[in-house]
C-alpha cells in the first residue's frame, strides 16, 4: 500500500483495513462500477428507463436547466425520488469547490459525489477536500498529472473528461483518453531513477506516480465522459483501455431511448465483439437535440489550472 492512503485495489494484495483506512473502502465502492455505464437522468422516468436497460449507476442532473446561467447541484427532492425509484447507485454532481454542496448531498444520502466540471465552477483555486466527506468522489481529468493529484485530494473515481456541450463529437474524448493512456506508457518504460522528474513534469505526487508504474494503470477506477452516444463511442473508450462510461441525457432525446440506452450497455459489455456491436448500432437514429453548455462555462473549463 502507499503512503497517503492510496491502495492497490487490483492487485493480489488488496484490500487495507477499513477502519485504519477509509479510502480503501471508497476506491473499493468505485471499483463496483468497472465495466459498467453510467447514465445521466433528470427525471424519475429516465432513470427508471436507465435501470431497466442495464445501467450500472445513474447521475441526477437538474431538468430545469441553469438558474440564471449558474448550474448547481439538483434539488435534493429529486435525487430522493430517484433513489426511491431504483436500486440501482445514484450519482449527483457538486460544483468544483463548492464543499457545502457535497455536505447536502452526502445528507441526502447520494451514493457518489462528482465534483464536476460540467456545473459553475465555485471555486477557481481549490478542490474540495474529498477526505474529510464519507461519500466516493468522482473527478474530471484531461491528463495523467491531472488524475493523480484528484486521486491525492481524495477522488475515489477518474473520469476522463471530454465533450461538454452535449454534441455527440467524442473526438475531445479520444483526445484526452488517448493522452492519459499514452503517458501511462511513456512511465512504465521509465526506469525507477526517472521517476521523480517524471512526476515532478506532470505536476504529480512521486508515490502516486511510483504507484500508477507499478500498477500499469491508474490506482483508482477510470472512466471516459464526454461525446459518448452510440454503443461504437462505448466500445471504443473501452478498447482504448477505459473501466466504463458516462453517458449524458442527450441519449434519452430520441424517439425510443430505452433501444439506445441498452445499446450503449452491451457495447461496454461486448466491447470486443463487432457481431453483437453492430447489432446493436442497428435502427438506431441519429438525430439528438442535446444538451448544450454556453461558451463561457467551456472556456472556464479549459482555462482551469489543471
Amino acid at each position: 500500500m502507499a503512503e497517503g492512503g492510496v491502495v492497490t485495489v487490483y492487485g493480489s494484495n488488496a484490500v487495507a483495513d477499513t477502519k485504519k483506512n477509509p479510502f480503501s473502502l471508497k476506491v473499493g465502492m468505485a471499483q463496483m462500477l468497472r465495466g459498467g455505464a453510467v447514465f445521466e437522468v433528470s427525471s424519475v422516468e429516465q432513470a427508471k428507463i436507465a435501470e431497466e436497460a442495464g445501467a450500472c449507476s445513474v447521475v441526477v442532473s437538474d431538468p430545469a436547466g441553469p438558474a440564471g446561467g449558474i448550474s448547481r447541484m439538483p434539488d435534493p427532492s429529486l435525487i430522493k425520488d430517484v433513489k426511491r425509484a431504483v436500486a440501482i447507485p445514484v450519482v449527483a454532481r457538486a460544483r468544483v469547490g463548492h464543499f457545502v454542496e457535497a455536505q447536502i448531498l452526502e445528507a441526502v444520502g447520494v451514493d457518489y459525489i462528482d465534483e464536476s466540471e460540467a456545473l459553475a465552477i465555485a471555486d477557481e483555486d481549490n478542490y474540495i477536500n474529498k477526505h474529510n466527506f464519507g461519500s466516493p468522489f468522482v473527478c474530471g481529468c484531461r491528463n495523467l498529472g491531472e488524475a493523480l493529484r484528484r486521486v491525492r485530494e481524495g477522488a475515489a473515481m477518474i473520469r476522463t473528461q471530454g465533450d461538454l456541450v452535449g454534441s455527440g463529437n467524442v473526438a475531445e474524448t479520444v483526445k484526452n483518453v488517448r493522452s492519459v493512456m499514452g503517458e501511462m506508457r511513456v512511465l512504465n518504460n521509465m526506469d525507477d531513477d526517472e521517476v521523480f522528474a517524471f512526476a515532478k513534469k506532470i505536476g504529480a505526487p512521486y508515490d502516486l506516480v511510483a504507484q500508477t508504474k507499478q500498477m500499469g494503470r491508474l490506482p483508482v477506477v477510470h472512466f471516459a465522459a464526454g461525446g459518448i452516444v452510440t454503443p461504437a463511442d462505448a466500445a471504443l473508450m473501452m478498447q482504448l483501455g477505459c473501466d466504463g462510461v458516462f453517458v449524458g441525457s442527450e441519449v434519452f432525446d430520441c424517439s425510443d431511448p430505452y433501444k439506445r440506452v441498452q445499446g450503449i450497455v452491451r457495447g461496454v459489455r461486448h466491447y470486443t465483439d463487432p457481431h453483437v456491436l453492430a447489432e446493436t448500432s442497428c435502427g438506431l437514429e441519429d438525430g439528438m437535440a442535446g444538451l448544450h453548455l454556453d461558451q463561457e462555462r467551456i472556456e472556464q473549463f479549459e482555462a482551469r489550472d489543471v
